[in-house]
């Protein structure tokens, strides 16, 4: 059996795999600030899922950049306490078992090209808007080469700080996630219910997926994450339309759709990331 796992800014997710094409059972917590604690939930609820069968190899993801070797997490923005911290070599000792490491929106993006929205195509470009903005360009079925990982919610969209100035950032995740709305409005996104403001979103969002598409040149967007599944959402309608009239420097727009897989995407990433043999070894 494979033990997957996806530590979020908000949420953390454990599964777990007997095939190379299912997620079998999973469950989810609050994410601790303090990763020890962390490491020590997911090893008990990966033991659990277990029992009395053998582990072949745990495969997660986590909210951050990680270092070249896919072993310390990096500068975590919202799970700060994170930063330089050795996860890979934690949950090991906690679990005895060789432990792979991605960035969770990577995975997410792996998940959904290989399992969900963006099956079939072959450059897939994957945004999730959620407590933060992250993403991943995914090319024929394998997360593209990088040195430190994507982090496309980190790209400026506000040069002087003018565009919002309640949010004070000029960063795209800084400006459309979860968190900074919650920021902005002093309660959580969802309660936000004011029409403008998610019209407004979809036009920020628009912006941000036009810088990322003129990088990456992709054939499809996959949009995953609760600021654009959930209740009430950035409409993914509006961001198409605010799209077309900005990205004009193509002769057509790549296909822009939302993430099918939601909460279990970058478990999925973690099931394919299993088969790869290239990414067990950073060769």
């Amino acid at each position: 059996m494979f033990i997957l796992f996806d530590i979020g800014g908000t949420k953390t997710r454990v599964g777990c795999a007997r095939d190379d094409a299912h997620v079998g059972e999973c469950l989810s917590f609050d994410t601790p600030t303090d990763p020890q604690d962390a490491c020590a939930c997911i090893a008990q609820e990966a033991k659990r899922l277990l029992g009395h069968e053998q582990v072949r190899g745990i495969v997660g993801g986590v909210a951050a950049p990680l270092n070249k070797e896919r072993t310390i997490v990096g500068n975590a923005p919202n799970l700060p306490a994170w930063r330089g911290y050795a996860l890979q070599g934690e949950l090991e000792k906690r679990l005895h078992a060789p432990v792979r490491l991605e960035n969770d929106a990577a995975l997410a993006g792996l998940g959904e090209a290989l399992f969900g929205a963006g099956k079939g195509y072959r450059i897939v470009m994957y945004m999730t808007v959620s407590t933060g903005v992250g993403g991943a360009r995914i090319v024929e079925g394998k997360i593209d080469a990088c040195a430190y990982g994507f982090e496309p919610g980190h790209q400026i969209i506000d040069i002087d700080g003018s565009l919002c100035p309640a949010c004070n950032s000029v960063e795209a995740e800084g400006l459309l996630s979860g968190t900074a709305t919650e920021i902005r409005f002093g309660k959580k996104a969802f309660d936000v219910k004011i029409e403008r403001v998610w019209e407004e979103l979809s036009l920020w969002l628009a912006a941000t997926l036009n810088n990322s598409i003129v990088h990456w040149s992709p054939d499809v967007v996959v949009l995953g994450g609760p600021m654009i599944t959930g209740d009430p959402a950035i409409p993914v309608d509006r961001v198409r339309y605010h799209l077309e009239r900005i990205l004009t420097i193509y002769p057509e727009l790549p296909a822009l759709v939302p993430a099918t897989l939601t909460d279990t995407a970058a478990l999925y990433g973690a099931l394919a990331y299993t088969q790869d043999t290239v990414r067990w070894t950073h060769t």
